[in-house]
């Protein structure tokens, strides 16, 4: 299905860091075998997130492009070893992160020896609870001015309301984003990861389509 809809890349979280330890954590070793077989059946080139230093290397057996996550944007022994990975390195932005750090944990990868990164605006940690993040839209003309790298933005986590999603892509796309990084389930609301809250944010889309002029789109 992705490869139909026109995407290049598979996301998949073999290793999902998550706030609850009562949450789905991914399928570790067996979940980059499938990764595998999905790039084998479909050419589309696989993207997994890596959050420890030890497993740079087992995944890098596995990945086209190697993630790290907000939530380790500055641990800084791992994107030593990113430099080192032998794989383009898709950066997200912390979650309390500045663009100016962001840049910095670039760095970090670049001196090590990779400069082949992707910076991701995810959206960022504000005082707005309407959403599950605040996109920060401006993020992309900055860093597209202040440096040479590649900006792509993930409008879901910034969402965490998926009727907002095709919204705030094409806001990516008119801003200069290079690409988009979207969360997609055969069946949302049965997804392990994030179902039962996708699930709990569709009352709030149905008052927000409500809400809509009669004959908009």
């Amino acid at each position: 299905m992705v490869a139909a809809a026109g995407a290049r890349l598979l996301r998949g979280g073999a290793y999902k860091p998550r706030s609850s330890p009562y949450s789905f954590q991914g399928l570790g070793i067996e979940g980059l075998k499938i990764l595998r077989k999905a790039r084998e059946e479909t050419g589309l080139a696989i993207v997994t997130e890596v959050m420890s230093e030890e497993d740079v290397d087992l995944i890098a057996e596995y990945a086209d492009l190697m993630q790290v996550g907000t939530r380790s944007m500055e641990n800084y022994a791992l994107l030593e070893r990113m430099g080192g990975c032998g794989r383009p390195v898709l950066l997200k932005r912390g979650m309390t992160a500045t663009l100016e750090e962001l840049l910095r944990s670039a760095q970090v990868i670049a001196i090590n020896g990779n400069p082949q990164i992707i910076l991701c605006e995810r959206g960022i940690r504000t005082f707005e609870t309407a959403t599950r993040n605040t996109l920060d839209i401006a993020a992309v003309p900055v860093l597209k001015t202040v440096s040479h790298l590649p900006v792509i933005v993930d409008p879901s986590h910034a969402a965490g309301v998926r009727c907002l999603v095709p919204v705030l892509s094409r806001a990516a796309v008119v801003v200069g984003a290079d690409g988009l990084l979207v969360e997609v389930h055969p069946s949302p609301d049965q997804a392990q990861s994030d179902g039962d809250r996708l699930s709990s944010a569709r009352g709030y889309c149905d008052r927000a389509g409500a809400a809509q002029p009669r004959g908009s789109h």
